[in-house]
Parts: C-alpha cells; sequence; structure tokens
C-alpha cells in the first residue's frame, strides 16, 4: 500500500508552476498531470501532452445533508488508485476555468498529506496563450494501490470549529463568493447573507484576465487582503457555496504565505442550518 505522508525531499515542481516550466518535465515518470474541466469536452479538444481525464464531481461526497463534503476514504483510496497516484508521484493539476476544480484536487491532497503537487497557473488557458503543443489523445492512467487517509485535518475547516472561533481576532473568514451572494441579494439556500465579520474578495478577483487567467501579482493581492484585514500571521478560513471557488482562494492564500484552511461544507451547509449566525 502507498500510504501519502509529507516528504522531506525537495518536490519536482513549484507548488504554482508555469506553463514552460512544466513542458520541461513532461517526461518525467514521476508525474501525474490531471486535467480537472468544467466542459469535458475541453478535454476531447485538446489538453496537456500526458494529461489524464478527473470528473470534477468524483472531488466531493455528491449525497447527503452536505453533498459538496469531502468523499469518504475508501471512495478517495479508489479514486487515486484509479488514477495511478502513488507516494513518490508529483501531481500537477489544471482546468479550463482558471482553477477551481484543479484547486480542489490540489486541496484534497493536501487534506491526505500528499505534498508532493502542483497548479499549472492559468490552466490549459495559459498553455494555449503560451502557444504550446496539445493533445487529442485520451491518456490511460496507470492504476496503482492507494491508501488514503486524512492526515492533515488541519486543510480543512468544520463549521462548528468557525462558530467557536469567530470572537477570536486571529482568525478571519475569506467569503469567496460574489458581491451578490456576500451581501444576501442573491443565492437559492435556507437563509442568504454571509458569516459574521467574514470580508469578501470574490474568486475571480484573484485571477489576471490578462495573462490568461494566471493568479494575480502577489503583490497587489497580500496588499488588497491586508486592506480587507487578511494578514499571513491569521488562520483564515475560505468558503464559497460549495468549496470550488474557494479552493481557489485556499491554493491562492497558500502561495502567498497565508495559514489558510478551506471550509468544505461553505454556504451549501452554513446557509441551510438555523444554529449559524448570518450577517447582511
Amino acid at each position: 500500500m502507498n500510504t501519502a505522508h509529507p516528504s522531506s525531499e525537495s518536490n519536482l515542481l513549484p507548488l504554482i508552476v508555469e506553463p514552460e516550466q512544466l513542458k520541461r518535465h513532461l517526461d518525467d515518470p514521476q508525474l501525474l498531470i490531471i486535467d480537472v474541466p468544467v466542459n469535458p469536452d475541453s478535454y476531447r479538444q485538446g489538453h496537456v501532452p500526458g494529461a489524464v481525464y478527473l470528473d470534477f464531481r468524483y472531488l466531493m461526497r455528491g449525497e447527503g445533508p452536505v453533498p459538496n463534503d469531502v468523499p469518504d476514504v475508501e471512495f478517495l483510496s479508489r479514486l487515486f488508485s484509479a488514477l495511478g497516484l502513488t507516494r513518490d508521484t508529483h501531481v500537477v493539476a489544471y482546468d479550463d476555468e482558471g482553477g477551481g476544480w484543479a484547486a480542489r484536487l490540489l486541496w484534497t491532497l493536501e487534506l491526505i498529506g500528499h505534498t508532493r503537487y502542483s497548479y499549472l497557473n492559468g490552466g490549459i488557458h495559459a498553455w494555449r496563450d503560451d502557444g504550446l503543443d496539445e493533445s487529442t489523445e485520451q491518456t490511460l492512467p496507470t492504476p496503482s494501490e492507494y491508501h488514503a487517509e486524512i492526515l492533515n485535518p488541519q486543510a480543512l475547516i468544520t463549521c462548528d470549529e468557525i462558530k467557536q472561533k469567530l470572537d477570536d481576532r486571529q482568525f478571519a473568514v475569506w467569503d469567496a463568493r460574489s458581491p451578490g451572494e456576500y451581501n444576501g441579494e442573491k443565492g437559492n439556500n435556507k437563509h442568504l447573507g454571509h458569516i459574521p465579520g467574514a470580508v469578501n474578495m470574490d474568486w475571480l478577483n484573484a485571477m489576471d484576465r490578462n495573462r490568461a487567467l494566471r493568479i494575480r501579482d502577489y503583490a497587489e493581492l497580500i496588499t488588497e487582503l491586508e486592506a480587507m484585514g487578511l494578514t499571513p500571521d491569521m488562520e483564515v478560513a475560505t468558503h464559497c457555496q460549495s468549496h470550488h471557488r474557494s479552493s481557489f482562494t485556499w491554493l491562492v492564500g497558500k502561495a502567498l504565505g497565508f495559514n489558510i484552511r478551506g471550509y468544505a461544507g461553505s454556504w451549501g451547509e452554513w446557509g441551510n442550518r438555523d444554529d449559524t449566525p448570518i450577517e447582511k
């Protein structure tokens, strides 16, 4: 069995990898490139050579009171075995939307203690913008026998933990939803609004639309987040409606050096309970 654990060895690639960097490593046998597109046709129309396809729906439980919660470890073991993950595999994830589903995959890897991973900055948009070769041939993974465990539970924060920390000045909530959702003007939940004290930076505002949806300039982002009250010395929880958009803000926070945790339940849980405080 291959049980993931944090490695003391240096990773093959940095957390945020540029297309040209990835291109130089495409033939590395330790590399597993995973495309997690919103639109399945995106993979068929062209993908990074050697990338395998992952249906983003497998990254959520899909049932129960919180369907966007983390799948159980038995399911994750089957999923990552099917993808061919081993303890030594370095995963590079990307998607066709600017990072949401790719980041949800990386957050899940962080949760199970598999720290060998990178995000292709800008995803397929940046790859194409750089004029790099694509493949239309499906790549089939070589299955492994991977045993997933929740080895890094700190990557996740629960509803009850957030409720307990709301009065802690060293704790903050980054709401990655749209301003309309944050202000309680739109949404399909039982209750609308936001977590008391949460600050709102829409996940789309962390992307650079002039650079093929890459993450924006780090210094600019840190300045804006600090102006909103989020600093690297704080504990930060991030959420959206289903921890899809906020997986990207989790990744951005991690890249910026923040102590950041993902709330998998997100507003899909918080906004449908009757025991959660809400502001508008």
